[in-house]
């Protein structure tokens, strides 16, 4: 959808075009509005805290509006004798949500690597989790444990070597920007238009959240009501 027509889709929710209400909403709140809706839509079906109680990948519709979202990240280790730790991770303006590790390992007995199936835990569990017999890291059944904190991902291993690990992550949704207007998060001037990555009818759900935000702005709490019902009886 064209950044245009956003706009025009903004006016129609909240201006009231015959009469001219409210007609000192800037560019830039609208677009400091809409981002602030991807993102907050974005953690709410990511988490299921929506009216339908759907999470990441609990039906096909959460699968199909949040698969543009996935990436893969190959992480660069070092290796810490009972563990490997990745020496790049996602920057702060880019992650969004852990989804999985995917790696491979090799041993001694088997040069070629094998896959393994990788668990994510709690860093305060690790040490227990190490010393359990039917939970810690094993290249016979295949598995092993992982954390993050610090933005450091920990890999787990015993007597085998982790090769071609990978993060999948759900990364922050790209920020639309009006060519000419101001850029709220940089202040200078969008000297392009970056356009809404999602699907058409994704769109129409972050103009009505983010007209409901203008409007708590605002103080509308007939249209703040509406647009936040609208967005979220759609979704």
């Amino acid at each position: 959808m064209l950044n245009q027509t956003i706009q025009i889709k903004f006016r129609q929710r909240l201006n009231k075009i015959a009469s001219n209400d409210y007609d000192n909403i800037e560019c830039w709140q609208m677009v400091e509005a809409f981002n602030k809706a991807q993102v907050e839509w974005c953690r709410r079906n990511l988490h299921g805290n929506n009216m339908f109680q759907e999470g990441d990948e609990n039906s096909t519709k959460r699968i199909d509006d949040l698969q543009v979202l996935l990436t893969n990240l190959p992480l660069t280790t070092t290796d810490n004798g009972n563990h490997v730790a990745s020496t790049n991770f996602p920057g702060v303006t880019e992650y969004l949500e852990y989804k999985r590790v995917s790696l491979e390992a090799t041993s001694e007995c088997c040069p070629e690597p094998r896959s393994m199936t990788c668990y994510l835990t709690e860093e305060a569990n690790i040490d227990l989790l190490l010393r359990n017999p039917l939970k810690n890291p094993n290249f016979e059944w295949g598995e092993t444990v992982c954390t993050i904190a610090n933005n450091v991902l920990k890999i787990y291993k015993e007597d085998f070597t982790i090769v071609n690990p990978t993060l999948i992550y759900y990364r922050q949704p790209t920020l639309i920007q009006i060519q000419g207007c101001i850029d709220p998060y940089t202040g200078l001037t969008s000297a392009v238009d970056i356009l809404c990555e999602f699907k058409d009818d994704l769109v129409e759900l972050f103009i009505d959240e983010a007209a409901a935000i203008i409007a708590g702005d605002i103080a509308d709490a007939n249209n703040y009501s509406r647009e936040m019902q609208s967005a979220e009886r759609n979704n």
